[in-house]
């Protein structure tokens, strides 16, 4: 009788730091959000979301306002549809503009909002207009190899100073 108990509790043990386990996994990768505070839906539409993905941080100075409820494509605008959850005890003017940011050189994206000065706020169901499209590192290194290459091309040989 006792070794049947004490298998119940090592079961028992191994069941709960097993989902524990799988909890910090999904918290980790960013799959699961426990957050039960209420949310106002806002959309956004940018030409280019880079690898924004659903479940991605909304930031305002650096603090977490929000989530990327979900991510579309417009196929009249050609543009990706972002919708954001922001809670509700936070509060933007009409006229803030929201700019896809990366934390540090090579990390995640998440939307970052600057307020603006409208006195009138975001309410559930609006679109906000002024956004920034996502800083794409490959667009950036061939635009720097294409002014580059441009540049060797225009320079002719034999015009060096010559003293």
């Amino acid at each position: 009788m006792q070794r049947s108990t004490n298998d119940i509790w090592v079961g028992l043990f191994v069941l709960i730091g097993g989902a524990a386990l799988l909890f910090l996994a999904l918290q980790s990768a960013n799959l699961l959000s426990l957050n039960f505070q209420k949310t106002y839906n806002v959309t956004a539409r940018f030409d280019n979301i880079g690898g924004l993905k659903p479940q991605t941080a909304v930031k305002s100075a650096g603090v977490v306002v929000g989530r990327v409820e979900s991510i579309s494509f417009d196929d009249k605008s050609f543009q990706a549809s972002v919708t954001l959850a922001l809670q509700n005890r936070y509060s933007f003017p009409k006229d803030s503009s929201l700019k896809i940011l990366t934390s540090g050189l090579l990390g995640e994206q998440y939307i970052g909002i600057e307020a603006g000065a409208e006195e009138k706020n975001l309410q559930a169901g609006d679109t906000v207009t002024a956004t920034q499209s996502a800083v794409v590192l490959e667009n950036l290194i061939s635009q720097f190899l294409y002014s580059k290459a441009a540049e060797g091309s225009t320079s002719t040989p034999g015009t060096a100073n010559k003293k």
